[in-house]
């Protein structure tokens, strides 16, 4: 399976994953995704999203025009749910937290995460559920440390900016702005437990700032829910 990245609007990311002759579009905002997909005799087979927010679905009516996909609804999306691209799967991981419809996306060795986990960063929590975030984050930190993470906005450098604020002597974030490519935007899980502070509810550094702040802090779900409300 592959995947190939799109930058439309300002810092939007979206992507068409692909098998050999077959592919999904997501969040498909960028009509260049329809050329890539001609030239390479790829079928754009179904469109869809990581979730319903106006700026990752601009591109759906356009795309499903011309191409007369198939069209997934994110907000309608359970768990176990599969898209098969000649014969291989990419799976749909419901993570509400970002908002209640948001879906990520797992396919060989990569995530499409959306709003929900950026490089360097996650997203807001508008649904107002922030335990269900941390679980759905859990979710996707689960799988293997070089899985790779295709986000839905490129907020890298504005979000490094961040943590060394929070974490000024974490000596790992200028070798994550060091690998920092704006054609290419992509991190691993590995590199995202180093240097995103909001996915390091379990690093000791962590852990000691929110002690010192007096924040609610035995548990996971306690440490991570403070570091949203204290960052």
């Amino acid at each position: 399976m592959f995947i190939k990245q799109f930058r439309y609007s300002t810092d939007n990311l979206g992507y068409l994953v692909f098998s050999d002759t077959q592919g999904v579009a997501i969040d498909g905002g960028n009509p260049e995704l329809l050329t890539f997909a001609r030239d390479r005799g790829i079928t754009v087979k179904y469109v869809t999203n990581t979730h319903f927010h106006q700026d990752h679905t601009l591109g759906n009516t356009f795309l499903l025009e011309i191409t007369q996909a198939d069209f997934i609804d994110c907000r309608s999306a359970g768990k176990g749910q599969v898209i098969t691209l000649d014969g291989e799967e990419v799976a749909l991981i419901p993570t509400p937290g970002h908002t209640e419809d948001s879906v990520c996306f797992k396919a060989g060795n990569f995530l499409v995460t959306g709003d929900t986990l950026f490089n360097g960063t996650v997203g807001n929590c508008f649904s107002g559920d922030l335990n269900g975030f941390f679980r759905s984050l859990k979710i996707l930190l689960a799988f293997p440390g070089e899985t790779k993470i295709y986000a839905g906005h490129d907020y890298v450098q504005e979000s490094m900016k961040i943590a060394a604020s929070i974490e000024k002597d974490n000596s790992d974030i200028e070798a994550y702005l060091q690998k920092y490519d704006p054609q290419l935007v992509v991190s691993t899980l590995a590199d995202e437990l180093r240097v995103n502070p909001y996915v390091r509810f379990n690093a000791p550094g962590m852990m000691n700032r929110l002690q010192k702040r007096t924040m609610p802090f035995k548990t996971e779900e306690q440490r991570f829910i403070s570091i949203m409300e204290t960052y």
